[in-house]
């Protein structure tokens, strides 16, 4: 059966269509158009969200866990329960994410969240898929390592890429590295052989290094700057090329913890609307009570929404919804491109063509808001929350 959705806008999120008509058969949309003059199909029913704003679910790009889950140590059958979660918050799609552990641990979490990724299906209301693995890790700098245990760092070279690949079964969809690590630049060209977005980060590299990381395939950042060289007038370092760049895309932890918020609007006036992607970076006492959690390996305490361990700072309780307000009130942006942030964006820049948009032929994902931007229902697959 057909169902049409209506609000007061919709956000696709290149443009703005008000009074919009969206129609969802089969869990994919048939049409998106303005309600004006537009007759409802005999037999569809119809569903008004009155003075709502319609946009597409976020995407989020780099996430740990959630809900007392952490995604290392989770088996398949324990992902829908967060996938609820974050529909709650928006998000319909999103990257499980690494940190650095034994390469034998690894493996076999990439193992596990291959599984869950081939099984993921939409039954039983508004659940987020996850669609690929971030690998954060093991081919970060021993400087700018933030809470990743010094011992699971590995010099990157293709066989070990190789073996990492293998066990994700091809579901690595993106990369955080260091590009400075000799063997970086080798790795960093064969994963973008292979269509896997390399990301730099948690790096201490020159300019020149990151320009030649770029060159040889990177094409985004992770969470600009935590864990890098700071930014310097006269030695710009990786923030500097990351800033500057307009060939590369880069994500930000926008909580007002990781990076202040007069800095966050830095960074979006310097990425724009086009190229600025919002993560959470979420761990799993996301949505829980203050105590201790595991993230990967690491024991990390967390209280009054701040995760840390051993007095480093260790992701994040951050859900998407509260960073695209965030942004809208640390910066100028509008919703829609706060939104924007949050969905087409992270989706070009891991190459998810069919992800992050409001338009004919793409899955039925999207978050019905409010005029603040508070998520008031997620529909995921056609499903509602």
């Amino acid at each position: 059966m057909q169902v049409a959705y209506t609000a007061r806008r919709l956000f696709t999120p290149l443009q703005e269509i008000s009074d919009p008509f969206l129609v969802v058969e089969d869990s994919h949309v048939i049409e998106v158009a303005s309600r004006a003059g537009k007759e409802v199909p005999l037999g569809t029913r119809v569903v008004d969200y009155g003075d709502a704003t319609l946009a597409p679910g976020f995407l989020d790009v780099h996430i740990h866990g959630g809900t007392g889950l952490d995604l290392m140590r989770a088996a398949p059958p324990e992902l829908p329960e967060l996938g609820k979660f974050l529909a709650a918050h928006g998000v319909t799609a999103y990257f499980p994410t690494t940190v650095a552990a034994p390469l034998d641990v690894t493996c076999a979490a990439l193992d596990r969240l291959a599984t869950a990724i081939e099984s993921a299906s939409a039954n039983g209301g508004a659940s987020a898929r996850p669609l690929g693995i971030h690998l954060e890790g093991p081919f970060l700098s021993h400087k700018r390592r933030g809470v990743h245990p010094p011992e699971y760092l590995v010099e990157p070279t293709v066989p070990i890429f190789e073996r990492l690949w293998q066990a994700a079964r091809g579901h690595v969809r993106m990369l955080t590295i260091a590009p400075e690590i000799p063997g970086a630049i080798d790795v960093i060209a064969e994963a973008a052989r292979r269509n896997v977005c390399v990301s730099i980060g948690h790096s201490d590299a020159d300019m020149p290094t990151a320009q030649a990381a770029v060159t040889a395939g990177a094409r985004h950042a992770t969470h600009t700057f935590n864990a890098m060289r700071p930014l310097d007038h006269r030695e710009p370092g990786i923030i500097g090329e990351i800033l500057s760049d307009d060939r590369i895309t880069a994500d930000l932890i926008a909580d007002g913890i990781h990076v202040s918020p007069s800095v966050v609007k830095l960074f979006l006036q310097a990425k724009g609307p086009e190229r600025a992607v919002l993560i959470t970076d979420a761990m799993s006492a996301t949505g829980m009570p203050d105590g201790q959690y595991q993230l990967g390996p690491i024991k990390v305490d967390v209280k009054d929404g701040k995760a840390t361990a051993n007095g480093s700072l260790a992701g994040s309780v951050l859900t998407m919804d509260r960073a695209v307000r965030n942004i809208t009130q640390f910066s100028n942006w509008s919703l829609r491109d706060a939104v924007r942030a949050a969905t087409l964006n992270p989706a070009r820049a891991v190459g998810l063509a069919d992800c992050g948009v409001l338009a004919e032929g793409a899955r039925a994902d999207f978050v019905v808001l409010s005029a603040e931007g508070n998520v008031l229902r997620t529909i995921a697959g056609g499903q509602e929350s």
